[in-house]
C-alpha cells in the first residue's frame, strides 16, 4: 500500500474516533492537507478496493478491510512512540512526528520485535491504546473526555488524543501528562469553557482542549 493511502483510512479511523468530528471529504481534506477533489478521487479509488465506503456527500467510513489497515498502520506508529520515548526521551511531538515517517516502512515482523522489547505495552506516552498483533485496539471503557466531567470531580488523565504541537507545547507548560490530577472547578456551558485545577494551579479550558483530554475518576 502506497504513504497516502495508508494515511488515508489512518486518518478515516482517528476521525470516527475523536468528539465531535466526522468524516465528511471536506473534513478529511482538512485533516490532511490536500484538496477536496483530492480527498473525494481517494475516496473513489479506495471503494473500488474495498477499503472505505464512499456514497457522495455523505461521510465516509471504513470496510472491515479498511479498518484493518488502519489499525495495522497505528499499531505500528504507536510502538514506534513507545520505543522513541523510552530510548530516547524524545518530546511527544518529537515522538509523533518521527513515528509518522518510520510507521509506513515497519514490517509486521519488526512492530512484533518492538512489541516485544516493550514488554506489550497497552499504550502508547499519549494514552492511546496500542492495537495488539490480532488488530484489536482495547479502548478504556472507564474514560471520558474532559468536556464531560462533573464539576467537583476529581480525576486523572488517561489520554492526549492530539497531534498538534501548539497542544503538546500548552500541556508541557502547564504539566498537563499523563496520570496528572485534576479538578473541575467551574462550567461555563455557554461559552463551552470548564475551569480546572492542576497542581494549585487554575486554568481555564475551551472545548477543543476538554475533548481531545480523556480522563477517568480518580479513585
Amino acid at each position: 500500500m502506497s504513504i497516502s493511502i495508508e494515511n488515508f483510512v489512518k486518518a478515516i479511523y482517528l476521525q470516527e474516533q475523536r468528539q465531535g468530528e466526522d468524516t465528511r471529504p471536506g473534513t478529511l481534506a482538512k485533516v490532511l492537507d490536500i484538496s477536496n477533489a483530492a480527498t473525494t478521487d481517494m475516496a473513489r479509488s479506495l471503494a473500488q478496493k474495498n477499503l472505505v465506503n464512499y456514497t457522495k456527500y455523505q461521510k465516509l467510513s471504513l470496510t472491515p478491510q479498511g479498518k484493518e489497515l488502519a489499525l495495522s498502520i497505528l499499531r505500528k506508529h504507536r510502538l514506534w512512540e513507545a520505543f522513541l520515548s523510552k530510548t530516547l526521551n524524545l518530546t511527544l511531538h518529537e515522538i509523533h512526528e518521527e513515528a509518522e515517517r518510520l510507521e509506513h516502512a515497519t514490517s509486521n515482523f519488526l512492530a512484533d520485535k518492538i512489541d516485544e522489547y516493550l514488554n506489550y505495552p497497552a499504550a502508547d506516552p499519549h494514552g492511546d491504546p496500542i492495537p495488539c498483533s490480532s488488530g484489536k485496539e482495547q479502548l478504556n471503557k472507564n474514560a471520558i473526555v474532559l468536556s464531560e466531567a462533573e464539576v467537583g470531580k476529581v480525576y486523572n488523565i488517561v489520554r492526549l488524543f492530539s497531534s498538534n504541537r501548539h497542544f503538546f507545547d500548552f500541556c508541557a507548560a502547564n504539566n498537563i501528562t499523563i496520570g496528572t490530577t485534576v479538578q473541575i472547578e467551574n462550567s461555563f456551558e455557554e461559552m463551552k469553557m470548564i475551569e480546572v485545577s492542576i497542581d494549585k494551579k487554575q486554568l481555564l479550558l475551551n472545548e477543543e482542549f476538554t475533548n481531545i483530554i480523556y480522563v477517568e475518576t480518580k479513585e
